[in-house]
């Protein structure tokens, strides 16, 4: 298998080309994925629109470093597809320490990513949602809420949006009622669990709109993982 995770431009990423192959997509059909992904000004960031040469050729491809495979990933969903996910982590983590280290990985890439797969082999008998939650924990992106309900649901614990946000009002991480409703409290702020991204509006009479989305910081996603994960566990 060749190298699921390169250096680029002093970055440790992967391609669209690769992730197509690994998890047995379309190309296209991730292309236009992360077309969707890039269009959020937050997450455009994470990839780099690039071509690849195909018999002479150029086609259309993306770079796109850790952050952006998680985003992607997300839902990619499966037993396999989870092993797949945590074989990028460890060969993103490779990269990583090997560009601030210094120090070359023994051998090869080949050969690291090799030790890579070894170590997934080796926390194969932990169960599949601490791996999951291992896996999120290295997310620095933050998502909404629906997506943190379909992220814990991915790992067989069966809650929708509606429920989580009842969920997360009645055991005080949400503001339950009034103009602030479904905001977070001080003390979820307090904890780094989530952050509000406002967004400015014009409306046609000329006045100003300002709306609030409470979204899931990557410390939050590990947290309510790990909260739903041991309730499902006793």
């Amino acid at each position: 298998m060749n190298e699921l995770v390169i250096m680029h431009n002093k970055q440790a990423v992967t391609t669209s080309l690769r992730v197509a192959e690994v998890f047995g997509k379309d190309h296209k059909h991730v292309l236009e994925t992360i077309s969707n992904l890039a269009a959020e000004k937050s997450a455009a960031k994470f990839f780099a629109e690039a071509t690849y040469d195909n018999r002479g050729k150029q086609y259309p491809m993306y770079y796109m470093n850790r952050d952006g495979f998680t985003l992607l990933a997300m839902g990619f969903t499966g037993k396999k597809a989870l092993q797949f996910k945590i074989s990028y982590i460890n060969a993103f983590n490779s990269m990583e320490t090997q560009i601030k280290t210094g120090y070359v990985i023994p051998g090869s890439y080949a050969e690291a990513l090799k030790l890579a797969a070894s170590q997934a082999e080796q926390i194969e008998d932990m169960k599949p949602k601490a791996l999951f939650a291992d896996a999120v924990a290295t997310s620095h992106t933050s998502i909404l809420i629906g997506d943190l309900a379909k992220l814990i649901r991915q790992n067989g614990v069966d809650i929708g949006q509606n429920r989580l946000f009842a969920w997360l009002r009645e055991h005080g991480y949400l503001i339950g009622s009034g103009d602030r409703r479904n905001m977070p409290t001080q003390r979820a702020m307090d904890l780094g669990l989530f952050d509000i991204k406002e967004r400015t509006f014009q409306n046609p009479d000329g006045s100003v709109r300002i709306t609030k989305t409470t979204k899931v910081t990557g410390k939050g996603q590990q947290y309510f993982i790990n909260k739903f994960l041991q309730k499902e566990a006793v």
